[in-house]
């Protein structure tokens, strides 16, 4: 049955996500996977700076198309017969872009993740073309949405034959631009997305990255177990690190107050949920590192574990108001950032590292206000 693609109620009571917008995260956890997992045998083939760049670029073509249809389906989501039919073509695009991975990283070949990432886009035009026909008053927001990703699509595939030289810098100002669609289109009308809705959506997406860092930790420590080297104390550091990102990221609500504040907590997502995907690729390359599998120096490898944490650390500081904040709890997670990047220089720096988390998780607990309500 095909109903129209009408505005929702942003103060809609018992909002949740659906059971096809759960299968939409889910096609992420292969994509996600794939990116971990390469990341991890660049560190531990000492290719820093190549598998960065390409963990980067990859990881954007994921996160972006799955930002986008997340705040759309806030507003908009009828689930019709039409409205499945595309988002699966959408999930079909994620699947593509999941099985080029690999190439991106081996070869510098972006042609299959490019061509996936066109397919998600293309069906978020369709989207949006539904939305600007049957709602009036969005109608000028739809079509700059529309229009902005189908102009972006060429682009894309232009850049494909651009010199590599030129590749890096062209990529940035193509982000750029993909990032700048929003805020562009939402200036005539704001659309209808759901606060409510929208936390509890990151929330779920931040538990796929964080699953696919336990999945990679997991994996890599059967390889000491296998090997008969004892990686006990690295398993239980390792696990103290993940469940501190989670304690810290869910410890305080999201405070969604306005379209403003909106743009700059979903965008800060993009560093949240990259460094916990970095984070699984760095823990198990510090496993290969123990298991003396390992080309890169330990400093190099210890960094892709501190160095996500941090960052992590700073962005959920920056979501979580930090401006807002008063007494020492406004300086825990900063203080803690500096600590674990300290921590990278000195003896079993995995280990220090889950302990610096493991005081944090108490200690925001401990300041935390009598009336902070902990976010779902």
């Amino acid at each position: 049955m095909i109903k129209k693609l009408l505005a929702r109620d942003t103060a809609e009571t018992h909002r949740v996500a659906t059971p096809l917008e759960l299968l939409f995260d889910l096609s992420f956890v292969v994509a996600v996977a794939q990116a971990a997992a390469s990341l991890h045998h660049a560190v531990s083939e000492n290719h820093v700076g190549a598998g960065l760049l390409a963990f980067c670029m990859a990881f954007f073509a994921l996160w972006l198309p799955w930002l986008n249809f997340t705040w759309f389906a806030s507003a908009f989501d009828n689930d019709d017969t039409l409205y499945r039919i595309i988002t699966m073509v959408q999930i079909a695009g994620v699947l593509v872009v999941a099985a080029g991975i690999p190439a991106v990283f081996e070869h510098q070949d972006y042609r299959i993740v490019v061509g996936g990432y066109i397919v998600i886009r293309l069906a978020m035009v369709a989207h949006w073309m539904r939305a600007a026909r049957d709602n009036p008053a969005h109608r000028a927001c739809a079509h700059r949405y529309a229009g902005g990703i189908a102009v972006m699509q060429v682009l894309w595939v232009l850049w494909l034959f651009v010199p590599p030289s030129l590749a890096v810098g062209l990529w940035v100002l193509g982000m750029l631009a993909e990032l700048l669609i929003p805020a562009w289109a939402e200036r005539t009308t704001a659309t209808t997305w759901h606060p409510h809705h929208i936390a509890e959506r990151h929330g779920l997406f931040t538990l796929i990255v964080l699953g696919e860092s336990i999945l990679a930790a997991t994996l890599a420590f059967q390889k000491g177990f296998d090997s008969g080297v004892n990686l006990i104390s690295l398993a239980v550091a390792s696990l103290t690190i993940v469940f501190s990102v989670w304690w810290i990221y869910f410890e305080a609500p999201s405070h969604l107050h306005n379209l403003k504040k909106a743009f700059l907590w979903g965008y800060a997502h993009f560093f949240i949920l990259g460094s916990i995907a970095a984070l699984g690729a760095g823990l198990a390359a510090s496993v290969d590192y123990d298991l003396h599998l390992s080309h890169a120096p330990g400093t190099t490898v210890a960094a892709f574990t501190t160095v996500p944490l941090a960052v992590f650390f700073l962005c959920v500081w920056y979501v979580q108001d930090c401006h807002d904040q008063t007494g020492i709890r406004k300086y825990l997670l900063p203080l803690g950032s500096l600590a674990v990047l300290a921590a990278t220089f000195g003896p079993a720096p995995i280990h220090v590292t889950a302990g610096i988390a493991l005081v944090l998780c108490v200690a925001t607990r401990l300041v935390q206000p009598a009336d902070q309500h902990v976010a779902v």
